[in-house]
């Protein structure tokens, strides 16, 4: 974040997502005024809040992965909610602010996991010296009258080597305490283990496990003993507070048309509980409090039945960068097929790879894969690029089931031909629908 340009980013984003510029576009300049923000005096910060935006366009078109691909651009902390999932405060269920508890609990995590790297190094040391003791008492009776310092430099050559790494022992690891939730969905959780604090000494279990298995689980464990865990939680609420990305998914199922009792009053309370969390309040977590003033909050909906215009006026105020996402055309799914690092295409290569199966598209096959989305997307719901994931599963069943690996490297390019021979039945259908009423 500290060096891309609104261009740059929107650049990163075009390995991965097709079309859709003006939503990235507006994606882009929110995250960098972010990095404006943050080298603006202290006093100065506290003016400026986030600019939250409503995606709105049909589902399979890029909205989900542009919010997701953002944050891992920036490696912010991210979370993706269902405003579905929500109901109004009174009511069983998820409650709005558990969304914030989310957020600060993935961010404390991504903190506790940079500085665990951060003492990687010294933490395997002590590790694999936990370790060589066990597996010293487990190997010296097999050894005779062996020299014992002898016999600890060729147990260190042959740790090194990973000579030992599928060999079995039993090793003593401290037994995590048990966490209780106060109210179901609350977050609120009570760790049974440190009621008495230090007290009490910490329980240990006995496990029997590989060698290399041993090693991550006593490496984690001396991790945690060197890294500040109060500087972790203080560093991961601050990221969760200054640079946290909040996606709120289908926002337009909870907008209603009718101004009447039902149903609605429910959506419209839910409604209000997201309100004062999009608008700037204090919420409770069990790291303390969390302020979200200055969370990005970025919704999203396909806005089919109801419209923007539906939610309350002070929510829709929260929100002043409305964005419509287009359905996607054939030149779109040309694009899908053939341009993002993890298109379709390569990933199914790669797959087959694995049984000796060397696979690739013409150019004529593309284009025919494309206008078969285009127009069942046309002719029945228009589920965007989700399309491709049901027509290349139906096109490559034969192959997928047949490929076992025990043949050699066979080359297999799929055309045109191949694509109409396989997937005749959907495209007669499809014709069909056409003259039908």
């Amino acid at each position: 974040m500290n060096y891309l340009s609104p261009r740059q980013i929107v650049a990163e984003l075009d390995k991965y997502i097709i079309g859709q510029d003006g939503a990235k576009r507006e994606v882009a300049v929110a995250l960098r005024n972010r990095y404006r923000r943050s080298k603006l005096p202290v006093e100065v910060q506290n003016e400026i809040t986030p600019k939250n935006i409503i995606m709105k366009g049909p589902t399979g078109v890029g909205k989900t992965e542009i919010a997701r691909r953002l944050a891992k651009l920036v490696k912010a902390p991210f979370i993706k909610v269902e405003a579905t999932k929500f109901t109004e405060v009174g009511y069983v269920g998820r409650d709005c602010e558990s969304m914030i508890r989310d957020l600060v609990e993935y961010s404390v995590r991504m903190v506790r996991e940079e500085q665990k790297q951060e003492v990687a190094v010294r933490s395997n040391e002590l590790a694999k010296r936990r370790v060589l003791k066990y597996l010293w008492d487990a190997l010296k009776t097999e050894r005779g009258e062996t020299p014992d310092d002898i016999f600890k430099n060729q147990l260190e050559s042959n740790f090194a080597d990973g000579k030992y790494d599928d060999f079995v022992i039993e090793i003593e690891v401290n037994e995590e305490p048990k966490r209780l939730e106060v109210v179901p969905g609350s977050g609120t959780e009570i760790n049974l283990g440190s009621i008495f604090g230090d007290i009490l000494p910490k329980k240990k279990k006995k496990k029997r496990v590989t060698v290399k298995e041993a090693m991550k689980l006593f490496s984690d464990e001396e991790a945690l003993r060197l890294i500040d865990e109060d500087a972790v939680v203080s560093e991961g609420v601050r990221r969760a507070e200054q640079e946290g990305i909040i996606f709120i998914d289908e926002i337009d199922k909870i907008a209603s048309k009718s101004k009447t009792g039902g149903a609605d009053v429910s959506r419209e309370g839910v409604q209000r509980d997201i309100l004062p969390i999009v608008e700037g309040s204090t919420v409770g977590t069990k790291y303390g409090t969390v302020k979200t003033d200055y969370i990005l909050f970025i919704a999203a909906g396909a806005f089919h039945i109801a419209a923007v215009e539906d939610l309350i006026p002070e929510l829709q105020g929260r929100f002043p960068i409305i964005v419509e996402l287009k359905s996607l055309t054939k030149e779109d799914f040309v694009k899908i097929l053939t341009v993002p690092q993890n298109a379709l295409t390569k990933q199914y290569a790669t797959l087959l790879s694995v049984d000796n199966i060397n696979l690739s598209f013409a150019d004529d096959a593309i284009e025919s894969i494309a206008e078969m989305c285009v127009e069942m997307n046309a002719v029945q719901e228009d589920i965007g690029a989700r399309r491709l994931h049901t027509i290349m599963e139906n096109l490559l069943e034969d192959i997928s089931f047949n490929a076992d690996g025990t043949h050699p490297v066979i080359d297999l390019v799929i055309d045109k031909k191949y694509v109409e021979e396989h997937l005749s039945e959907g495209v007669e259908r499809r014709n069909l629908k056409k003259f039908i009423l």
